[in-house]
């Protein structure tokens, strides 16, 4: 048998064809969706990528596995805990992943036989390089079982899709740069700027329109999901596509200016936690598949081994999506508990009607301790029914309390002891930032302002 486990970094599931987007984003992974089963709802409980991949291969959620954050140097993986790809190697697979997870923490390279680190000069990595490895590592083992981890980065950012797939997307009768447009005001004084500046901004130019921001997202879907045909043509070519269990998934999504997030994924709403989940396996599972119920990245650890048939006494958190894929069932759950830790610490509730968060630390961000939204009549998560409706804002909290210390059981609180002992690692990074031009977190919080940093940072480049 043969597995490839796709995972498609920052990609929000509202931007794909195949969940409903009018642009032409994924021609191609919408024709992959149609030959298998689309999860409609499903989520990353635990956000972003590093406590997203951490909960997908263990199968645990983050207050199980204990990896809640992003970018901590708090956190620690016991060897002791099961591990996906270590698990399938002792099963006989050959086990190989093109990624660079490993640059984020050590346990992402455990159980590979063959780990082939995509990291290069530059930031950011393209889904030609990770095709590149993966098609020659493909070649050489064609005619073994084994299980592939791929990791695309396309959709994150920065945005630097190439220009003829811009063309899609923006009308050539704006200008990007039209000193006239201020949709972009608010995201150039925002108290991450600095950091974006550096990593994102700088790279896409003066941009003016907010709009072209979101087009060159789009044009970097459109980017990945060629990078994705290609692939699956030298499966073709090898002929191996039919035999080849193939899952794709989205480790988070990505805001793009909702909630006041500028292009990064955090924030407990649905552009950020509701992700794209795509299987197909010619002659296991039926085309035009579409699964209505709730389901979430942890269970992707038993629908493998329940393919396989591998039995083990790992305590999971998660559970087999072979029962929705067999119309059994419609979903693994009816509740999925989020939470967050980088930019801002978080944890909520989603259910088919409600979202409730509750915010620990706000971060760089206004947020209200609590926020209540009815997901049927307000899909985009705007109006705050937490003060109008306390006692239903009452209910899901001691719901989430109680979850939370049921999941403890005992244990202290990784959340609270990141919190109180290094801080929020993204505003961490921010502070650094603001180290280097003699600035302090407080001047910055209290007079955030673009030409501020632009200039401070021009004048300590001129002074090296």
């Amino acid at each position: 048998m043969k597995i490839i486990m796709i995972s498609l970094d920052s990609l929000r599931a509202n931007r794909l064809g195949c969940y409903g987007y009018h642009k032409p984003t994924s021609p191609y992974l919408d024709k992959i969706a149609s030959d298998g089963v689309l999860f409609e709802k499903a989520f990353a409980a635990d956000i972003p990528t590093e406590a997203a991949h951490t909960a997908i291969f263990t199968g645990k959620v983050g207050l199980k596995n204990g990896i809640v954050s992003h970018g901590s140097n708090l956190t620690n993986l016991p060897r002791s805990t099961a591990w996906l790809t270590t698990i399938l190697r002792s099963s006989g697979f050959t086990t190989a992943a093109v990624d660079n997870l490993y640059q984020l923490k050590e346990w992402f390279a455990r159980g590979y036989r063959y780990y082939i680190n995509s990291v290069g000069d530059e930031r950011w990595i393209d889904g030609k390089t990770v095709n590149g490895y993966a098609k020659e590592w493909l070649t050489e083992h064609k005619d073994e079982d084994f299980y592939l981890f791929l990791h695309y980065w396309d959709p994150h950012t920065p945005y630097l899709p190439p220009e003829e797939n811009i063309d899609f997307f923006y009308d050539h009768n704006r200008d990007p740069y039209d000193p006239e447009n201020k949709s972009m005001e608010a995201a150039y004084n925002h108290l991450a700027y600095p950091f974006f500046k550096q990593h994102h901004f700088d790279l896409i130019g003066p941009v003016t329109d907010a709009e072209y921001v979101n087009a060159l997202y789009d044009a970097e879907v459109r980017y990945l999901d060629q990078r994705l045909q290609e692939l699956d043509q030298h499966l073709e070519e090898l002929g191996i596509k039919e035999e080849t269990f193939l899952i794709i998934f989205g480790d988070h999504g990505e805001s793009l200016t909702e909630h006041d997030i500028y292009w990064d994924h955090c924030g407990l709403y649905d552009t950020t936690v509701q992700v794209p989940l795509i299987m197909r396996w010619p002659g296991h599972i039926p085309k035009e598949q579409r699964i209505k119920g709730m389901v979430q990245q942890v269970d992707l650890f038993p629908t493998i081994m329940d393919v396989l048939k591998i039995d083990n006494d790992v305590t999971i958190d998660g559970k087999s999506l072979w029962p929705s894929i067999r119309g059994e069932e419609n979903g693994t759950t009816d509740t999925v508990y989020l939470s967050e830790c980088a930019w801002q610490a978080a944890r909520g509730i989603r259910t088919e009607t409600y979202k409730f968060i509750k915010t620990l630390d706000s971060g760089l961000f206004t947020r209200p301790p609590r926020e209540l939204y009815d997901i049927k009549n307000d899909p985009l998560e705007t109006n705050n029914l937490a003060a109008s409706h306390p006692r239903l804002a009452d209910q899901f909290e001691d719901t989430l309390d109680q979850w939370v210390k049921d999941m403890l059981a005992g244990e202290k609180d990784p959340m609270f002891r990141q919190l109180e002992v290094e801080g929020l690692p993204f505003k961490k990074r921010i502070e650094r930032i603001l180290n280097t031009v003699g600035l302090t977190w407080r001047d910055w919080r209290e007079n955030p302002s673009k030409e501020k940093i632009d200039t401070l940072m021009k004048a300590k480049k001129a002074n090296k």
